[in-house]
């Protein structure tokens, strides 16, 4: 492990990573949505239609959720569903109510 991390416990680098996947309004909106719809998938497609941005972008803001591990994709080739990974999920927002206690 690098000296810099040395001195951090393994929930404050979780927090950091879920706190840096989150660091961005579409991010956040995403993550809303799907929250909102916790019993369902998405394409991306779906999900591209809720926001006002070019695919490429929106395929850029979900790898970053789904490489912090806040969400999962389920390949249906050639299309790639999209939900929250709930363990994780549930791990970040219990992070994120201890630094705010």
């Amino acid at each position: 492990m690098p000296k810099s991390t040395a001195l951090f416990t393994e929930q404050e680098i979780r927090l950091a990573r879920y706190a840096k996947a989150l660091s961005h309004p579409a991010r956040v909106y995403i993550m809303e949505y799907l929250v909102k719809n916790a019993n369902r998938c998405f394409y991306s497609g779906t999900i591209s239609d809720e926001l006002p941005i070019a695919r490429s972008t929106l395929s850029q803001h979900l790898s970053a959720l789904k490489d912090a591990g806040l969400i999962k994709g389920e390949i249906n080739s050639p299309f790639i569903r999209y939900c929250i990974q709930q363990d994780n999920w549930d791990e970040t927002k219990q992070l994120f109510t201890n630094l705010f206690v």
